[in-house]
């Protein structure tokens, strides 16, 4: 199967947002509860966010990713919050994913990720730069 990887149109993202919610949810279950899917509807109805999906020729959806964009003072970075699915399964729908990114002024792929992502990842170029750790005030 083919997967066509694209970005959702913000006037769009409620039309599809109930057939990419369970990828969310599950994705973001691992966030420690920073984010739940809730959260990541209103951040991408809103324009803070932007959502990613991978569709077959159908126009099913297999699988979904959300990305924020901020600035550093060398690079513009495409920070993947949440990624779940079949959407980066293969070297193809990597290379549309990245040009995805390149095509919002991303100079830079960056995410957090458990360490089965991590591996995954690093098929595709990505090192592991730190460990994030917290503790509440």
């Amino acid at each position: 199967m083919e997967l066509r990887v694209q970005e959702v149109a913000l006037e769009h993202v409620n039309l599809v947002w109930d057939h990419i919610e369970r990828y969310i949810e599950e994705a973001l279950g691992y966030s420690c509860g920073d984010y739940c899917a809730r959260d990541a509807r209103v951040l991408t109805t809103n324009g803070s966010w932007n959502i990613i999906v991978a569709s077959d020729d159908t126009g099913k959806i297999h699988g979904a990713a959300i990305v924020s964009y901020f600035n550093r003072p060398d690079y513009r970075v495409a920070f993947v919050v949440a990624i779940g699915g079949k959407l980066i399964s293969n070297r193809t729908t990597f290379k549309q994913f990245e040009e995805i990114l390149r095509a919002r002024g991303a100079t830079y792929l960056e995410g957090a990720g458990r360490d089965s992502i991590v591996r995954l990842w690093s098929r595709y170029g990505l090192e592991k730069k730190y460990t994030i750790i917290g503790k509440e005030l």
